[in-house]
């Protein structure tokens, strides 16, 4: 073989090569949606390794060069950095894509608390979550509504965008008491998520009580115990009745029992007595006696001043405050 003849094969020998070398280029998008499958063309012949590490994990498999490799979406399910590796012989082909979250398509919600008194500000606080199909975080921003309601309630709703896939919310609980209705939910969607949040009587407002003697006690009794949206307090609320005199202090707790609280204290010949629920005082009644030396019973006063920390007026009355009877 002449010079020449060398010099033509090495020159085709390197053309040959260089296609081999090449037969394994990747043809990815720099970046596809979660679950979203692609086709990667090849050229030349033999065989070859294909590699795709994900965040998920890593495939490999066998192909053909000439044949197409398909890459099927549950195996892009995760999104995050991909690296797709051709390796051929001495001879890798690399490429780097990403693949992000697809569509909204579910939620996560946290309510807290589970139970709160009405009418209160911002004390019911909400965050949801929003993933694609494939439990992807969302990061770019998504609307997410926001509704609180109680039955026979008009809804409170709100929509907040989320952030990095992540809206978060304070609400006012409602002025009725009942199990409220904290929904989240997607927009043009179908994807909502439920939480109970049980809506209870607030503080007692406006506490109020009556005194009556009898033989060898004075009966306090209240008058039903609203919260200042009308609401009943539970029963079992602890109602703390005192009564002050020249002998000292004398304390009894009664619980609601129907909406009413209802005690029973020594009788004395000059008593104030005043009520309580929780952090919250009622009505003050003072009893002065007068002596059984004129016609037998002697005749009873009760004065009766407000002091419920809702509204004072200062003035006396001598109204439901009366004690009747005469003292034994």
């Amino acid at each position: 073989m002449s010079k020449l003849g060398y010099i033509l094969l090495a020159l085709a020998t390197c053309l040959f090569a260089s296609y081999v070398a090449h037969a394994g280029e990747l043809n990815i998008p720099n970046q596809l949606s979660s679950g979203q499958g692609f086709s990667i063309p090849t050229s030349g012949t033999g065989t070859a390794t294909f590699y795709l590490i994900g965040p998920a994990g890593v495939i490999k498999r066998a192909v053909h060069l000439g044949d197409a490799v398909n890459v099927a979406g549950e195996e892009t399910r995760a999104a995050g950095r991909y690296v797709a590796v051709l390796r051929s012989g001495d001879s890798n082909d690399t490429k780097v894509f990403f693949v992000t979250p697809g569509r909204p398509a579910a939620l996560n919600f946290l309510a807290r608390p589970s139970r709160v008194p009405t009418a209160k500000p911002d004390a019911i606080s909400g965050v949801a979550f929003v993933f694609d199909g494939y439990k992807n975080l969302m990061l770019e921003s998504v609307p997410v509504n926001f509704s609180l309601a109680v039955e026979k309630s008009a809804p409170a709703s709100r929509t907040v965008p989320a952030k990095d896939g992540i809206a978060w919310i304070q609400m006012a609980s409602g002025r009725s008491q009942g199990a409220a209705q904290f929904v989240a939910s997607l927009p043009a969607t179908d994807v909502s998520v439920r939480r109970v949040v049980q809506q209870v009587a607030g503080d007692a407002c406006n506490l109020h009580m009556k005194a009556q003697a009898m033989a060898k006690t004075i009966v306090v009794e209240t008058d039903p115990i609203r919260d200042c949206s009308g609401n009943a307090v539970p029963d079992g609320t602890i109602v703390t009745f005192t009564e002050t005199d020249s002998r000292g202090l004398s304390t009894v707790d009664a619980r609601v029992k129907r909406g009413i609280a209802r005690a029973e204290l020594p009788l004395s010949e000059n008593a104030t007595i005043s009520v309580a629920a929780g952090v919250v005082l009622g009505n003050e009644v003072h009893i002065r006696w007068a002596s059984p030396g004129n016609g037998g019973a002697g005749a009873a006063r009760a004065n009766l001043k407000f002091k419920d920390g809702i509204a004072t007026d200062g003035g006396r009355a001598n109204a439901e405050g009366s004690a009747t009877g005469g003292r034994e």
